[in-house]
């Protein structure tokens, strides 16, 4: 506990933890089987171009969220510039504006235009109500956000786009392994792109992935993702290098077989931050819905300066300084960001729900590295910035 303002590493106290507790998950397999794997890639000595990994990765994953395909690629970027390539060739897609910059940049690379929405007030993801109003004659498809570690409500996303004729994308990059109403989040839509970045539940170091029930968008997905000759199922105007490596699917294999235990360390370490956390004045914990299935993979909170007394930006400067690395997701917004702050459809639109998200929320650590004991003493230091909320705030402006 910190008696004294003073005490606070901002401040010039000793921090909290001498090792910095990072965002990312970085669930590492255990080293004997990275070893193991990585052994048979170099005896085979087939690195890349669509090797034996790859292809059971590929086969695995699809049976793992029950889809009819998987097709892996290098990142989850990719995964969406080619998912967006293959439904659509224009036309405007509507995207929330309150995501990852790169969401809506892979429309772009995708030679898409992106149509800014905003995102509703609890779930922080978009519903039919935030979209329908920005569907013209010019959209040709919606790209959703499952955000958090939770699925968003997709199944009346899909009445919506079938209703106006749409195509229907997800972008998972969270939400592997979640599920709505008994359906794994990889079947929604017409198609979902994961990824598999080291900061994820399920990690090959990076990587990606897209899954389809679609036969022929499947065959599709699989000649735009590489310029190998062996591997063109249909024509397609325009192809890219996004093959995944042998090395990422090792991983990716060894880290879906984790994906359990990794789960149910997410579950056990968001109820200590709830319990930790409970009744902080205008501090609250973004709480995950019961009646869905989800994957816990991040700890996000809602700073209400109004209540707690003290502005997000703070607790995020002295929790900084402690060693605990945060993040203001997704300040400030794809809407205030270049080249979408410019355009003539965002200058024309609100987004009053993205805005108060980027000003209040906090992202806290929650990895494979840290105990219980820890977000505990994460959970002591918020009640001790709230606490000392007027001194702090005296002293900061002050601070060098």
């Amino acid at each position: 506990m910190k008696k004294r303002v003073e005490d606070f590493a901002f401040f010039g106290g000793e921090k909290t933890f001498q090792t910095p507790l990072h965002i990312a998950q970085v669930n590492l397999p255990p080293w004997e089987s990275v070893t193991s794997a990585f052994r048979g890639i170099f005896e085979r000595r087939y690195f890349a171009n669509h090797g034996p990994i790859v292809r059971e990765l590929d086969a695995r994953f699809a049976e793992f969220v029950g889809s009819r395909h998987a097709v892996c690629v290098t990142n989850g970027t990719i995964a969406l510039m080619i998912l967006a390539k293959a439904l659509a060739s224009s036309g405007e897609v509507i995207v929330p504006s309150y995501t990852f910059p790169a969401t809506v940049q892979a429309l772009s690379w995708a030679g898409l235009t992106p149509v800014l929405c905003d995102v509703d007030p609890e779930t922080q993801m978009v519903t039919p109500e935030t979209i329908a109003p920005h569907i013209t004659p010019h959209t040709s498809g919606i790209l959703a956000v499952h955000l958090w570690g939770q699925p968003c409500a997709p199944e009346s996303l899909e009445s919506l786009a079938a209703d106006r004729g749409i195509s229907l994308m997800f972008d998972a990059c969270h939400s592997i392994g979640c599920a709505y109403n008994n359906r794994k989040v990889g079947n929604f839509g017409n198609g979902e792109a994961f990824s598999f970045h080291a900061t994820k539940i399920l990690s090959g170091g990076e990587g990606g992935c897209i899954t389809t029930n679609d036969d022929h968008l499947a065959e599709k997905l699989r000649t735009i993702r590489s310029f190998h000759p062996g591997e063109t199922f249909v024509p397609a105007a325009l192809r890219i290098n996004g093959k995944m490596s042998e090395a990422q699917a090792a991983l990716a294999l060894l880290s879906l077989e984790q994906y359990p235990q990794n789960k149910a360390a997410n579950l056990r370490r968001y109820e200590a931050y709830r319990l930790g956390l409970a009744g902080i004045p205008g501090v609250s914990l973004l709480s995950f819905d019961p009646d869905t299935d989800n994957n816990y993979q991040y700890i996000v909170l809602d700073i209400d300066e109004s209540i707690a007394g003290i502005h997000r930006d703070i607790f995020f400067k002295l929790l900084t300084a402690e060693n605990i690395i945060c993040r203001r997701h997704f300040y400030p917004g794809v809407h205030n960001m270049p080249p979408y702050s410019k355009m003539e459809a965002t200058v024309k639109s609100r987004f009053p729900v993205t805005d108060r998200l980027c000003q209040r929320a906090l992202q806290l650590p929650t990895s494979q590295v840290m105990t219980e004991a820890d977000v505990q003493m994460i959970c002591e230091l918020i009640r001790d910035i709230q606490a000392k909320a007027d001194p702090i705030k005296a002293r900061v402006s002050d601070a060098p």
